[in-house]
């Protein structure tokens, strides 16, 4: 008797490691689990580069400086990690957009008013809104920072 259960137990190794068979599918659920990402510095599809657009809020213009200011990108790191990376990350799609080499996309100014004033920027930006549509609708929520506590958050940006 023994025999025969290892002989069984034999066969069934055998056909389980056996060639693996396409099998069609008939139109039921499938699911893909290979991970596909599209580089943080090239635009999104369908969302065109537009640095001359400043979108719409307090902010009308905003011109960076040569260098960095550490202190204020260091406020801005912090601000980042507590209220963004939930739906941000520097190098990876989430909920919104990546946001390394977010200055290569965007004018500072348009990001600062995104940051300040995202309910109107979604409803009248076209950037904005091609955005939203992108990502499932997910709106960004309006964080109510400060003009000093956004301009610190783009200091950072600049740093990634």
């Amino acid at each position: 008797m023994k025999q025969f259960w290892t002989m069984v137990a034999a066969a069934v190794l055998v056909i389980s490691c056996g060639e693996k068979k396409e099998e069609k599918n008939d139109g039921g659920f499938e699911m893909n689990r290979t991970k596909k990402e599209a580089p943080a510095a090239k635009a999104s599809e369908g969302v065109p580069v537009d640095l001359s657009n400043n979108g719409v809020g307090p902010i009308k213009e905003l011109t960076f400086p040569d260098e960095i200011d550490a202190e204020l990108a260091a406020q801005g790191e912090a601000k980042y990690s507590t209220i963004c990376v939930a739906c941000h990350q520097a190098e990876q799609r989430m909920i919104g957009p990546a946001l390394k080499g977010v200055y290569e996309r965007r004018s500072p100014a348009w990001v600062m008013n995104m940051i300040l004033n995202p309910d109107r920027m979604l409803k009248e930006d076209p950037i904005a809104q091609a955005l939203l549509k992108e990502y499932n609708n997910a709106i960004m929520l309006n964080q109510n920072l400060t003009e000093e506590e956004a301009r610190a958050v783009a200091e950072y940006l600049r740093t990634l």
